[in-house]
């Protein structure tokens, strides 16, 4: 079966209180793996620990199989894990990141992550949270002690009880499912999300123009930015016979 195109675009910025951007991106559809790292807020050098885990994701081999791809890129993260708790414990300063990674092999996408970056898909027309936050007020909505919307406003929305680089070792979450034409996936730290709802989220990812994630980032600008923003778009699409005739020919050469 003829894999399907992924096109994607990203899009980073520091926000409008944030000194340093401490959000990292990765994004190759050569390996089929894309990726967001949010270096964790208050700890020291969550810049450094957010380039670590985008790095050793930048370093892998390519990967041909699905299921090799996606357990090569957990144990990468987890490498990157072993790599941050050591700095951390030689320098002695905490730092930790989050990560959310995208894997699309085979007309097959898994998602991995730690922490509250999110990664949510747009099928159909109707959006999807596919990532599940690794947070106190997250734990307090699933026993049902915080509501959905008092989450988005509470002082412990903040703290997280899982990211890259605080102790090992690291547990991943992960989903996976088939990949199908016009699936749209979005990945992105916490400093879009807190900006909009999902629903502003649905209606941008529903554009037919291709600036979604930059009209997302300028809402997120036009109300205060506190934090980071960054967020990746991959749209996956049934090849045309145009495109797949230029890629046999490539292969050929």
């Amino acid at each position: 079966m003829i894999p399907l195109r992924t096109e994607w675009q990203a899009v980073t910025d520091t926000g409008l209180v944030r000194q340093l951007n401490e959000d990292r991106f990765f994004a190759s559809e050569a390996t089929g793996v894309w990726a967001v790292a949010d270096g964790m807020g208050g700890h020291a050098r969550g810049d450094w620990a957010a380039a670590a885990v985008v790095d050793s994701l930048a370093a892998m081999a390519p990967i041909d199989d699905f299921d090799a791809l996606l357990a090569g890129v957990a144990d990468t993260i987890r490498s990157a894990n072993t790599r941050i708790v050591a700095e951390a414990a030689a320098t002695g300063a905490q730092m930790g990141s989050t990560i959310v990674a995208l894997v699309v092999r085979d007309r097959r996408f898994g998602v991995i992550w730690a922490g509250d970056s999110r990664a949510y898909l747009l099928r159909n027309g109707a959006l999807y949270r596919l990532s599940r936050d690794h947070s106190q007020v997250q734990e307090l909505v699933d026993r049902d002690l915080l509501t959905i919307e008092g989450a988005a406003t509470h002082p412990l929305r903040n703290v997280l009880t899982r990211a890259v680089g605080v102790a090992e070792p690291l547990e991943l979450d992960m989903v996976t499912d088939v990949l199908l034409p016009d699936d749209v996936f979005m990945l992105c730290s916490d400093g879009l999300y807190g900006c909009l709802s999902d629903q502003e989220i649905a209606s941008q990812l529903k554009r037919v123009d291709d600036d979604a994630i930059g009209a997302m980032v300028a809402h997120c600008l036009e109300r205060g930015a506190p934090d980071n923003v960054t967020a990746i778009t991959v749209v996956a699409t049934e090849p045309t016979l145009l495109h797949f005739g230029s890629l046999s020919a490539g292969s050929m050469s």
